[in-house]
């Protein structure tokens, strides 16, 4: 049985392909060194929980989405955009987690018999860690085949 081993290959593999990700990690988060700023942007996978439904599992995955924040030295001349780009961040980590997504829903992923079900949730996060971050934190539920034989 590798089902497993197979959810999370399959995620990461995509997620390494996206332009705008440049470490895919997995696991606990506190586990990832985020101090260093040379793996940034940054795809964390945690596999929550897993549901046997007879010939398919049901993995609750969450993936965090993350970008360093940079903040200009610069007199902050927009009020509104700021004088950093966490408005960058925040769109282009979602744009990675809509392609997983879609990759899910309705492109190679789903033509591998790893099928979305539900309805995924993106929450936003901004300095939720020790160096500021922002990025979205992506769950969604991911329905696969049971490999598993009964012999």
């Amino acid at each position: 049985m590798q089902t497993y081993y197979n959810i999370l290959d399959k995620i990461r593999t995509e997620l390494q392909s996206d332009l705008f990700v440049n470490t895919v990690t997995n696991g606990d988060i506190f586990d990832v060194d985020l101090a260093k700023q040379t793996i940034y942007p940054l795809s964390h996978i945690m596999v929550n929980s897993a549901t046997r439904n007879g010939s398919t599992y049901t993995f609750s995955m969450s993936v965090l989405l993350m970008d360093i924040v940079d903040i200009s030295n610069e007199e902050v001349v927009d009020k509104f955009r700021g004088n950093d780009n966490e408005q960058d961040v925040l769109n282009t980590q979602l744009a990675v987690g809509a392609r997983l997504v879609e990759m899910l829903d309705r492109g190679d992923l789903r033509n591998d018999n790893y099928a979305l079900s539900g309805t995924p949730q993106f929450e936003p996060f901004t300095e939720r860690f020790e160096n500021y971050l922002a990025g979205w934190s992506l769950t969604f539920d991911v329905e696969i085949p049971n490999d598993m034989t009964i012999c």
